[in-house]
């Protein structure tokens, strides 16, 4: 090891391999998460340092960890006795195309700065996380990340065109596409997308820009049974006319606990419904639009789907009513807890909220389970307590929440990925037949197994 460190440091530089000290203080993430305890911490400042770095690795069968912004939630970036590869120093925009509508960025750019730049220039990038200020497009690319508008702008696949990637083996695939339409052979950019950093390491990456809206109308509507939840979110598709950009539900355990002190939130609408949604329309002209989404949100209240609702008139009311579905902070006020994504079609969430609420209460009778998410794309969060925080404990509560979802066909990831929290159950969302080819993908582009090791699949 202090072979590499050395042909490390001699090609690299000075201010690239990071060890003692230096690497100890970045083995937590901002959320307090463990990263491990990795050898030393390699801080690249451009694609030609990734791809020495990697050679040298590869040669020497050293393991590698990318670590982005390190907001994840399933032990993907876990560095024990590897290097971890941080790309903080690749952060750069290297251009914006107003007229092509697309932007070119490193991969350890943060999300919030992608967006604020698009902003500036008239444009928008439409992927918004709760940690869009640490989260960064390496990572959100690694991940496929969704968050709240996956309703109408898609994943993160969806707003990428090019991709320059790292190799296991040090060799740079630079593929910067900036073509909505090019069919001309494999799109090979998609394979890394999602791979949680195990077959390649993204450096730099071409981004789909849409229009920047000019109106936003967002409401919080209160409904009494499930059924009408999607009957309200396809109304409003159709009223609309392809504005709706998210549908988020809140069941009311965490309505309560988000408008309840010690939460800073105050309730839009007064407690005691079952379910509560935030709905988001973006469009071209305020007045209109706002007419419109009023318009829309009428008929649902004179056709029952509603029993009440309230539209946000400016926007700090617009602002608020986001900071509430965003307000995950207040989760952590039950710990220990166990925090999920999952996704399953809408016509089944109702009695899965239901089955694992009763197989929970069976085994602790003082459990809870608060329930919330993006039901317009099938994705929701679910967040157990029990009053235990063992291995023991949260192996059977991830087999009622893993075992209620495999009869139903869902997938035990949405939008998090798999990491080493969910490895034991990718099967279970996966067909034998796909993970013997995804082992096969690895093994071709990662004979060495150097990349991310463990995670995702297992050795």
């Amino acid at each position: 090891m202090n072979e590499l460190i050395g042909q490390l440091r001699a090609s690299l530089g000075p201010g690239v391999v990071l060890e003692g000290p230096d690497a100890q203080a970045r083995t937590h993430s901002a959320s307090g998460r463990p990263l491990g305890a990795p050898i030393a911490v390699l801080m690249p400042a451009s694609t030609r340092d990734v791809s020495t770095i990697l050679r040298l690795c590869h040669a020497a069968r050293q393991p590698i960890v990318p670590w982005g912004g390190m907001t994840g939630l399933v032990d993907g970036c876990l560095a024990d006795g590897a290097l971890a590869l941080s790309l903080q120093r690749m952060n750069r925009i290297e251009e914006v195309d107003p007229l092509g509508a697309t932007m070119t960025v490193e991969a350890g750019c943060v999300l919030q700065t992608v967006c604020d730049v698009a902003n500036a220039n008239g444009l928008f990038f439409p992927l918004d996380l709760g940690a869009r200020g640490s989260a960064t497009i390496g990572g959100n690319i690694a991940t496929n990340a969704g968050g709240n508008r996956v309703i109408r702008y898609g994943m993160t696949r969806d707003m990428v065109l090019g991709l320059e990637v790292v190799l296991a083996d040090g060799t740079v695939l630079s593929s910067l596409n900036r073509l909505i339409k090019n069919n001309a052979g494999y799109d090979l950019k998609q394979i890394f997308i999602g791979s949680e950093g195990t077959l390649g390491i993204v450096t730099r990456a071409v981004l789909r820009l849409r229009p920047q809206p000019v109106s936003q109308n967002i409401a919080f509507a209160a409904v009494d049974a499930f059924d009408r939840l999607p009957r309200f979110l396809r109304h409003m598709e159709r009223t609309l006319g392809g504005m709706l950009s998210a549908f988020e539900v809140m069941w009311e355990d965490f309505y309560m606990l988000v408008t309840t002190a010690p939460a800073k939130g105050r309730p839009p609408i007064p407690h005691g419904h079952p379910y509560y949604v935030l709905v988001e329309a973006l469009g071209g002209d305020q007045a209109d639009d706002s007419a419109r989404f009023e318009r829309a949100l009428t008929a649902a209240l004179e056709d029952g789907e509603l029993v009440d609702a309230v539209i946000a008139k400016s926007q700090a009311e617009r602002d608020q009513m986001w900071a509430l579905r965003d307000d995950v902070v207040q989760l952590v006020r039950n710990f220990p807890i166990f925090i999920f994504d999952v996704s399953l079609c809408i016509a089944d969430m109702e009695e899965y909220v239901a089955d694992i609420r009763h197989a929970l209460a069976e085994r602790w009778p003082r459990s809870t389970l608060v329930v919330f998410g993006h039901l317009g794309d099938g994705n929701l969060h679910v967040i157990a307590g029990v009053g235990d925080a063992s291995a023991e404990a949260r192996h059977t509560v991830e087999s009622i929440v893993y075992g209620a979802l495999r009869e139903r066909g869902g997938s035990i990831s949405a939008e998090h990925g798999i990491g080493l929290e969910k490895r034991p159950y990718l099967g279970w969302s996966r067909g034998v037949e796909e993970i013997a080819l995804m082992r096969r993908l690895k093994q071709m582009l990662d004979p060495a197994n150097i990349l991310n090791p463990g995670k995702v699949l297992a050795p």
